[in-house]
């Protein structure tokens, strides 16, 4: 379990480098809560929060929900032993409500 744990923090640090790469979103605040907290607890921590982080909006805003972290735990289903089934799904339904269509992997 703590190799996957490690490779799901490696993929949280990657969306951080696609989205300054990519959506030219330098994305500090999420880059400091997963020096600070790690890759699992940051995710949990963001999809389990009552509204969506000021980073999803920004990401939203640039067509780019595909670099979330509620998209790549939905999408991957690699991760889905990290998190309870509920986390899973309040992941999908914002992903949805901002019209993402999550994809299968």
């Amino acid at each position: 379990m703590e190799k996957l744990k490690a490779e799901f923090q490696e993929a949280m640090f990657n969306i951080y480098r696609v989205a300054k790469d990519e959506a030219k979103y330098p994305a500090n605040v999420f880059l400091k809560m997963l020096t600070d907290r790690g890759g699992l607890d940051t995710a949990k921590y963001l999809i389990n929060a009552p509204k969506e982080s000021d980073g999803y909006t920004a990401l939203y805003e640039r067509g780019r929900l595909d670099l979330t972290v509620e998209a790549v735990v939905v999408e991957n289903k690699k991760w889905h032993v990290l998190f309870v089934p509920e986390e899973i799904e309040k992941a999908r339904k914002r992903l949805i409500r901002y019209g993402y269509t999550p994809k299968s992997v």
